[in-house]
């Protein structure tokens, strides 16, 4: 491959999760910072390529058929760069329904329960007017405990979630790796916790988490983040 793929990023945990990607298979990519705080995902030539104004997205100019294609969904880019470089994805279909499960289970379940958590323990407490709503906080923190525990005991007795390390592990461990903010105890979950370590040793996992790290904001004190992001 030698044209670069322009990768559409901010430094959140779905962001990284591509950076990650893309540096584990070893893809020239071009970054396209999208500020999301300043409202960017909304701009009409990025709803060209991600119509649901969310990052990241990615367009390949060597796509199937060397046709360039655009990708949105972190998901589903994880999967389309796993098909395309034949890395990270297992050798059987067996290994592939293994890896499918897993990202699902992040996609559906620990990303989206792990977002509320941060929303009502963190942020929405110091929107303006605040919203410190002790149910929502109480429901977010303990449905992530419970998505904690299926994964702690999924990794009792192996060291990836899926067998060889794969695109499952890259989506998990940007929203697990965020577990103090989500007001876990990490001694409840010892296997979680030696993966998450083993997982950040890995050289393309730092690299992917650092990118663009100088533009990650504080939300909590930035109310026309806030206002963006919460009230649209």
């Amino acid at each position: 491959m030698t044209d670069p793929i322009d990768f559409y990023f901010w430094p959140t945990p779905n962001g990284w999760k591509i950076a990650i990607a893309l540096e584990e298979m070893q893809l020239p990519y071009r970054v396209h910072p999208v500020n999301i705080g300043a409202g960017e995902q909304f701009a009409p030539d990025f709803l060209e390529i991600s119509p649901n104004n969310k990052m990241p997205a990615i367009v390949d100019p060597e796509g199937p058929d060397g046709a360039p294609i655009s990708v949105f969904e972190s998901g589903a880019i994880l999967l389309y760069l796993a098909r395309k470089t034949g890395k990270f994805y297992g050798k059987t279909e067996r290994d592939r329904v293994e890896v499918d499960q897993w990202l699902m289970w992040q996609m559906g379940g620990l990303g989206p329960m792990a977002g509320q958590a941060h929303h009502f323990l963190k942020y929405a407490p110091e929107m303006d007017p605040p919203h410190d709503l002790p149910y929502a906080k109480d429901r977010y923190r303990a449905e992530t405990a419970r998505l904690y525990g299926v994964l702690d005991r999924r990794l009792a007795d192996r060291d990836y979630v899926a067998g060889d390390y794969s695109i499952a592990d890259m989506a998990i461990w940007p929203w697990a790796s965020l577990w103090r903010g989500q007001e876990q105890k990490i001694e409840d979950f010892p296997n979680m916790q030696a993966w998450l370590a083993r997982v950040k040793a890995r050289e393309a996992v730092q690299k992917g988490r650092g990118l663009l790290q100088e533009k990650r904001s504080d939300l909590k004190a930035d109310k026309e983040a806030q206002k963006v992001l919460f009230k649209r």
